[in-house]
């Protein structure tokens, strides 16, 4: 941190919070309009954009998204049960299923531009082109690096490790 203060890092952290706050509601905005829930709707965006010409993969949405493949099912079933997704077997692997949007589902999305355009772009409206470019990377990045600080968090505080029961003693030397 710099000159060992963490102002710049709080006040980061505190504004990264708000925006992925909003961000969550307009998720959600955009689920209310097609009558599903904020996730239902992102999974559902990410079949039509990944479905190509033969379907796509529940671990492929999984992957896309940083999810699990098991909450993922479970979301796809809730599209499938709403007339909004179809699934269909795998023909080269008969355990897995692909998925496609309904013709149901892709009138919805059409008609969701009109709302979804102007929204996404007032959420990004103070970035330049090439600064949404660069912000766009490094958030990639920092999922990576979420996903590393998660898994040291669980190392840290999980209650049979060494790491876990210094940190524990420490504390309670304060």
């Amino acid at each position: 941190m710099p000159k060992g203060d963490d102002e710049v890092f709080r006040t980061f952290i505190h504004d990264f919070l708000a925006f992925s706050a909003r961000v969550d509601q307009c998720r959600a905005g955009f689920g209310d309009c097609l009558g599903i829930s904020g996730i239902a709707y992102t999974t559902l965006i990410s079949i039509a954009h990944l479905q190509g010409e033969e379907g796509v993969g529940v671990s492929r949405i999984a992957e896309h998204l940083h999810l699990s493949g098991a909450f993922v099912t479970i979301e796809v079933s809730k599209l499938v049960k709403a007339g909004l997704v179809h699934k269909r077997a795998n023909q080269e692997d008969r355990r897995r299923v692909l998925l496609t949007v309904t013709p149901k589902a892709r009138k919805l999305l059409e008609q969701l531009v009109e709302i979804q355009a102007p929204v996404n772009d007032a959420l990004f409206d103070c970035l330049s082109a090439s600064e949404f470019r660069q912000l766009a990377s490094m958030m990639a990045r920092l999922v990576a690096c979420g996903d590393k600080a998660v898994t040291l968090m669980s190392f840290l505080t999980a209650p049979s490790t060494q790491a876990g029961e210094s940190t524990r003693k420490m504390s309670r030397r304060r």
